[in-house]
């Protein structure tokens, strides 16, 4: 199970930019990387029968089980009474999944349009697409859509021994597999190849795709392979990517499925497997 995973939940991204909000929708108010929520035992995001002021700002993103979730941002909207502005990353181990969820995907379509205000070729303001989700140029015509980066994620074996890293000058201090964009003109397995030997000095061959993840924190979408030891198992650590990098067997590594990332995902796979 991971964050997307929100069955019997139903998640419809069409683009429905006229839609007028209903009092039950989801206003998500964002200030950077900030949401305004409430966490603990009454955990929750502001719907709009919360706000008592100017809510016209407000446009629609998608659906979750029919009820819209629109955004808006700090200053162009008042934020509800008893709600407090959280990371973006800490809603997802206090929210419901199907939350947990909207959170993420509105936080990269809010950081979409707002850092994409002009016009990349003529510096003209761009305006909202009418009939899908873009955003268009009316000097020149230029069209922008979502940006969506395609980033490896990679288990590498070796028998019973996965190889595992730690990030370094990061706040995530868990052990993590290896990871890292797609350059231009390059295949997914091209990259898994390239990012393991960077980080790590280890060749890998018999690259097989295990799943898929989109990930708003960082605008992406995650493609998580498993991949075998290809020669000698001798680590050479880029440190400025990684702090340590070690072989770990099945039975050295305790972890919980957390519901959320297909890294997680992926190492339990293979904790549990026999393959």
């Amino acid at each position: 199970m991971m964050i997307q995973d929100i069955f019997p939940s139903v998640y419809d991204n069409t683009y429905t930019p006229k839609r007028p909000p209903m009092p039950n929708d989801y206003l998500l108010l964002f200030h950077g990387p900030m949401i305004y929520s409430r966490v603990g035992e009454n955990a929750a995001l502001p719907i709009f029968a919360d706000f008592t002021g100017d809510v016209s700002a407000a446009f629609p993103l998608f659906s979750i089980d029919g009820r819209y979730v629109y955004f808006a941002r700090v200053g162009d909207v008042a934020p509800p009474e008893g709600y407090e502005q959280h990371h973006a990353g800490e809603l997802m181990h206090v929210l419901s999944r199907p939350l947990n969820f909207a959170a993420i995907t509105a936080y990269h379509l809010a950081g979409w349009y707002a850092d994409n205000r002009y016009c990349g070729r003529c510096g003209h303001e761009l305006e909202r697409g009418e009939t899908e989700r873009s955003l268009v140029c009316p000097d020149c015509g230029n069209i922008v859509y979502p940006k969506i980066s395609p980033v490896i994620i990679v288990c590498v074996t070796d028998g019973d021994r996965m190889l595992l890293t730690k990030y370094a000058g990061r706040d995530y201090t868990n052990y993590a597999l290896i990871a890292g964009f797609c350059e231009i003109g390059e295949r997914p397995e091209d990259t898994v190849r390239r990012e393991v030997m960077e980080e790590t000095g280890v060749r890998v061959k018999n690259i097989r795709y295990y799943g898929s993840q989109p990930w708003g924190l960082s605008s992406s979408m995650l493609l998580g392979f498993f991949a075998e030891l290809d020669g000698s198992a001798e680590i050479t650590v880029d440190r400025s990517e990684l702090s340590e990098a070690g072989w770990f067997r099945r039975g050295e590594v305790f972890l919980e499925d957390d519901g959320i990332s297909l890294t997680r995902d992926m190492i339990l796979h293979f904790i549990n497997s026999r393959e």
